[in-house]
């Protein structure tokens, strides 16, 4: 077996299991999932395609890695996935000719980094699902996946589920004044589709109160120590506006830094340390 695919195969809790999926079959109901959430249970517009299969699919999905949350509880094997993330790494983005957020977001930053690079993407949890251990479980997945790949930097478009920015206001005005990517490594979105995340004035803010406007998953980007890229982007298809999550792992907080720390027997590695530097440790 994959030593990655086996070491994400050991976070288990009862019969709740979180892995990489093993095969074209595991896919598909992946992608139906998403189909499930996307499309019925958030309004996403499908194609006619899409609509007959009930699958979300595109043509980065041949050349990714596809976490999936697996109820074995379930008798039913096509139902068993209730959760899923999509990762692509650098090569088999170079595979393809580019990351999806390429279509929102000017990466150039990010690639001319020389940073190990990671894209998180559609990810979903069936409703029933969304409770803290389950997405505790999908990160320590993502984190196993990290290591193993000797990932420095994570990125990927996450959501608010309108189109109207001007309702955002409040939070994305909060996440550029608090939370903007460094120069270096700052994605932005595309001209044409770009639309301006500073519509408060950062004094006219209170971040404790604009963080609860958040949700859940960018949230969570933001408290392990993840920035965002500048503007944001109308999804028409999802009915969304897009942010650009930018993680690079040595700004993870001092929590997810010592949780994964104890979790994986070797620390992710701090700034300017590299990650062979890192695991020496773990050896002396």
């Amino acid at each position: 077996m994959d030593e990655r695919l086996k070491r994400v195969s050991d976070t288990t809790t009862r019969k709740i299991t979180v892995r990489l999926a093993a095969n074209e079959a595991e896919i598909e109901a992946a992608q139906r999932l998403r189909y499930t959430v996307f499309y019925e249970e958030y309004g996403a517009r499908s194609d006619a395609v899409m609509a007959r299969e009930k699958r979300d699919f595109d043509t980065f999905d041949s050349v990714a890695d596809h976490l999936i949350v697996v109820d074995d509880s379930i008798a039913d094997p096509t139902k068993r996935i209730v959760g899923t993330y999509r990762l692509i790494r650098q090569e088999a983005a170079s595979r393809q000719g580019r990351f999806y957020t390429s279509d929102e977001y000017d990466i150039a930053p990010l690639l001319a980094s020389g940073q190990t690079l990671l894209e998180l993407g559609r990810s979903c949890v069936l409703s029933a699902y969304r409770i803290r251990p389950v997405l505790q479980m999908l990160w320590q997945g993502i984190t196993d996946y990290m290591l193993d790949h000797k990932i420095d930097l994570m990125f990927g478009c996450a959501s608010f589920h309108t189109t109207d920015s001007a309702s955002l206001a409040l939070p994305l005005s909060y996440l550029y004044h608090w939370h903007l990517a460094p120069a270096e490594l700052r994605p932005r979105a595309l001209p044409g589709v770009y639309v301006d995340m500073d519509m408060v004035p950062r004094e006219q803010i209170d971040p404790d109160e604009a963080l609860k406007t958040l949700p859940p998953l960018i949230k969570g980007y933001i408290r392990l120590g993840s920035c965002v890229g500048d503007g944001a982007f109308v999804d028409r298809q999802f009915g969304t506006t897009d942010v650009c999550i930018v993680f690079p792992i040595r700004q993870a907080n001092d929590s997810y830094r010592r949780f994964y720390a104890r979790k994986v027997g070797r620390p992710i590695p701090g700034p300017g340390e590299s990650f062979v530097e890192s695991q020496r440790k773990t050896v002396r």
